[in-house]
């Protein structure tokens, strides 16, 4: 055999690259390295060692377990490859490679095989870290107690145990098929890959019988691919139903069983060719296999679908879609919904306001986006102080339940008027204070009512802060440090700024050795070098609060709109909802971004002075959750446990109904052929807006729901039938305890007009007078912003509210100018909710809607003579009846209604 020096320069190339390799991996393991201590730092401050500890050790036994068997495979396969093959003879004339070749040294290549095995190793390991939750999950599954309707497996199977059998598989193939390249290579390299003029190779026995086994190796784990695929037909979607439907169902079950069986079958027919030269046995089930996979999983199916189904969909898919129907509910719990008629009545009187007054009361007339401006043009006192959000919260106020509208004062960072490192880690360390007001509440220029304002707070009600220091929030930056030399900015006063020092908990300790670690981590040396930084200092990072709690659960998926609470004792409290998700619920319909299973299962709550994050289960029956606290046993409390002054705080999240909202506007019909027609489809009201048209948003309130006798937090969401605008339906979910979490869907009579939000829009709009003023202020170089349409149940009736906003052209300080509330055919525009109520049922409302009157002074108040303004604003009610009447064309309620009209102004006249 002929044996091909090698250039003197190649083991200083293999040696450089070695060097290089190693120095790459040293530079990784060190920056991980650095990152895992101060995270490990981090954990100590928070409690809660143990999620770090499960998860280091997880995640080192995953790399571990998946590098060694990586190794084993890859270099166990090369090692014999390098051993196997033989040289070739290069004085055989006939023997002519294709393009000149260099062949190494056996040294040198048996080192290569080293090092590359090794790299690919510590690489296959760092990537198997993130399997360390579907490894745990797979041995702490909870059982859901329900069985999927095609295999009758339990689901949490396929929740908790398929992921990880799924990532071990597509692991398995990329190992193996890595390793049958990389050991042709190698075959190559050691020249069994014999070439013949004009086109014939030839490959040496030990080398054919190495790549067929590897090859057959393939085949067998490709049987296990196709028994996955089997399960995993239940997420398929083809047709109207998601999961396996009438197709799926009859053509690929069967074919994906029977590729199991080839695949196997392909396996053993290779290796017999690897030792025997018929090749006949390999033809006939590769040809079997690839027939299968092309006709069986492709074109058969599709023929099916497309003959069979198509022309017969609803009678074949019936069955199919009773089980998307019913496994869709569980999976988003809207089966647990309640349902109930709604008898709308027009008979809604003055004295039924009186009995709802906190309803009243309640009814926000304040839209977030004016509101948010206003607040920012009123109260962030200085440019470095930001408004991020509007939160609608409940409280006690002066004994009264009342909701408000809430907004934290946040630093921000970009916005400093100096950007200096000192600046934005030493000196500004926190935003502070927050302001609070009613919903309902207008001063006379049409500007907001504060309950809580101004820097230091100031509060005219009971709910007072005697924390006001914002360090975590919304808008924090990467670190800062605090009880430094420096003082910390604590806000203005005049033309001097007040300072003080931190005095809490939060934060991770310091040292000279903490300080190196830590400029290695954020990139700054002055953080070494700064002489304010000292050993009593600390540093916080991880300040935002959704960050905060993804490191601490990176498993959950958190709402986007944490709201801030005021504690009885002055302090404040940030809430994050957690959501438990999936994508492997059976026959369940998925919603983008979220997957096919959603649960409320968690609830957080992050101090925002010291930071101390606690976590609580909101669902005890969710399995996902239940799975993760057999996983971490220490670190969740039940709701229970939550203080009761914080319990009154938590409401049910918009994100959630949201989400269930978009699923049962189809899936509240169980009917399959009602469902297949979309006979009684339902969409979400859009928003009427001059630029956009998007869905309405679940609003909060404070309500009595129907045969309830106390008035609670409601969340609210209607419903209007497809490609119409009239109500079908109002989603209730209940925030109060006892009945948290309950759900309530109203249902309006079909046989009934009952109108929807962009009909009463309508109507506004067709309304002169409003029409009217709306032109005159348009003109006038304002612009009218027209706020959310709110329809607010009361008794048996619907009432719609609304606001207008005026903002000069360029200004950026909305105004609330006028109420507008429309009941049955009744419109009618003010300054003031009470004074539009007072114009559509008489009567002095606003006088008595501070005090809830008893049955007997209604009757009372009733029967009191009327005030000359109110006759004159009932005649006026009468007049605009008969102009409708008359625009109608019905003169006998155009007749009654004059009537009614001069039989006021009669009485107004004797007085």
């Amino acid at each position: 055999m002929f044996r091909m020096k090698m250039p003197s320069s190649q083991p200083h190339r293999n040696k450089g690259l070695i060097l290089f390799l190693a120095a790459f991996l040293g530079i990784t393991i060190f920056w991980q390295f650095i990152l895992l201590l101060t995270d490990w730092f981090w954990f100590q401050e928070v409690g809660y060692e143990q999620i770090f500890l499960v998860s280091l050790w997880s995640k080192a036994a995953a790399a571990f377990i998946f590098g060694l068997f990586f190794f084993l495979i890859f270099f166990s396969n090369l090692y014999l490859a390098d051993r196997f093959c033989r040289r070739i003879n290069r004085n055989n004339e006939q023997n002519i490679y294709p393009f000149p070749l260099h062949l190494p040294s056996v040294g040198s290549l048996s080192n290569f095989i080293i090092s590359i095995s090794i790299l690919f190793s510590v690489i296959a390991a760092l990537r198997a870290t993130d399997q360390w939750e579907n490894i745990q999950r797979f041995f702490h599954a909870t059982p859901f107690n329900i069985n999927d309707p095609l295999f009758h497996i339990d689901i949490s199977f396929y929740v908790f145990k398929l992921p990880l059998l799924q990532n071990i598989y597509s692991w398995l193939f990329s190992v193996l098929l890595l390793t049958a390249v990389s050991t042709g290579i190698i075959y190559f390299l050691r020249g069994s890959f014999l070439f013949y003029p004009p086109k014939t190779i030839q490959i040496l026995p030990a080398a054919k019988k190495h790549m067929l086994i590897i090859i057959a190796t393939l085949f067998f784990l490709g049987s296990f691919g196709f028994w996955l695929q089997l399960l995993e037909i239940l997420f398929t979607k083809r047709g109207v139903v998601f999961g396996p439907g009438y197709t799926d169902a009859t053509t690929q079950l069967w074919v994906l069983r029977m590729l199991v069986a080839i695949s196997i079958f392909c396996g053993i027919s290779i290796i017999v060719f690897a030792y025997q030269k018929k090749w006949q046995l390999p033809a006939f089930t590769l040809l079997i296999f690839f027939l299968f996979l092309f006709v069986g999983r492709g074109i058969y199916p599709s023929l099916v679908q497309k003959l069979k189904v198509v022309p017969n969909e609803i009678s074949l898919e019936r069955p199919y879609l009773e089980k998307n129907i019913k496994y869709t509910q569980i999976a988003y719990n809207l089966n647990n919904i309640v349902d109930r008629e709604f008898p709308t009545e027009d008979n809604l009187s003055q004295a039924d306001l009186r009995k709802n007054d906190l309803t009243i009361k309640n009814i926000r007339l304040w839209n977030h986006a004016p509101l948010l401006q206003t607040y920012s043009q009123m109260q962030e006192i200085r440019t470095y102080y930001k408004f991020i959000d509007i939160d609608n919260d409940r409280y006690l106020i002066d004994g009264e339940y009342r909701q408000i509208m809430l907004s934290p004062r946040e630093l921000s960072y970009s916005s400093l008027p100096s950007r200096t490192w000192v600046n934005e880690h030493l000196t500004y360390t926190h935003g502070y204070g927050v302001v609070m007001g009613p919903v309902n509440r207008i001063s006379r220029e049409g500007l907001p009512e504060f309950f809580i304002r101004d820097i230091p707070p100031i509060s005219s009600t009971n709910v007072k802060i005697t924390q006001p220091k914002i360090y975590y929030g919304e808008k924090s930056n990467d670190y800062v440090f605090v009880k430094t030399r420096r003082p910390e900015f604590d806000y203005p006063l005049g033309n001097k700024n007040v300072y003080s020092s931190y005095d809490g908990k939060g934060g991770v300790s310091l040292s000279f050795w903490k300080k190196l670690l830590f400029a290695t981590r954020f990139g700054s040396m002055t953080i070494l070098l700064s002489d304010d930084i000292t050993s009593g200092s600390r540093i916080m990072y991880y300040r935002d609060i959704n960050e905060r709690i993804s490191h601490i659960l990176p498993f959950m998926q958190l709402d986007k709109d944490p709201y801030l609470v005021i504690t009885p004792e002055g302090k404040l409290v940030w809430f994050v909802d957690g959501y438990a998700v999936t994508k492997h619920f059976p026959y369940s319909e998925p919603t983008p971004g979220v997957g096919n299973y959603i649960r409320n299962s968690l609830k957080a709550t992050v101090d925002a002075y010291d930071g101390t994050v606690q976590l609580y289960i909101s669902d005890p029956n969710d399995p996902i959750i239940k799975t993760y606290a057999r996983i971490f046993p220490d670190v969740f409390k039940p709701l229970s446990a939550m203080p009761r002054e914080l319990q009154r705080h938590v409401r049910y999240p918009e994100g959630m109904m949201s989400i269930q909202a978009r699923m049962f506007r189809a899936y509240h019909m169980e009917d399959p052929q009602v469902f297949y027609n979309k006979e009684d489809l339902w969409t979400i009201p859009r928003k009427f807006a001059q630029e956009k048209n998007e869905e309405m948003q679940p609003y909060y309130t404070i309500m009595k729901l129907p045969d309830e006798s106390k008035e609670e937090f409601i969340l609210l969401l209607p419903f209007t039938p497809s490609n119409k605008d009239n109500l079908s339906a109002l989603m209730a979910a209940r925030c109060d305890t006892p009945n948290y979490g309950k759900m309530i869907v109203y249902h309006f009579p079909k046989q009934k007009l009952v109108y929807g939000t962009r009909q009463i829009e309508a109507r506004i709009d067709q309304d002169t007078e409003i029409s009217k003023q709306l032109s005159l202020w348009n003109q006038g170089g304002s612009q009218v912003i027209r706020g959310s349409l709110l329809a607010i149940p009361i008794e048996k009736s619907i009432l719609y509210v609304s606001s207008l906003y005026l903002a000069a052209e360029k200004g950026q300080l909305p105004e609330l100018k006028r109420v507008i509330v429309a009941y049955g055919n009744m419109i009618a525009m003010e300054e003031n909710l009470e004074q539009a109520l007072q114009r559509i049922f008489g009567g002095g409302f606003a006088k008595d809607l501070e005090t809830p009157p008893t049955n007997k002074q209604v009757k009372l108040d009733a029967d009191k003579e009327q005030t000359d303004r109110q006759i004159g604003l009932k005649a006026l009610d009468h007049y605009r009846r008969a102009q409708n009447s008359l625009r109608q064309g019905n003169w006998s309620a155009y007749g009654e209604e004059l009537e009614k009209m001069s039989d006021l102004l009669k009485k107004l006249e004797n007085r």
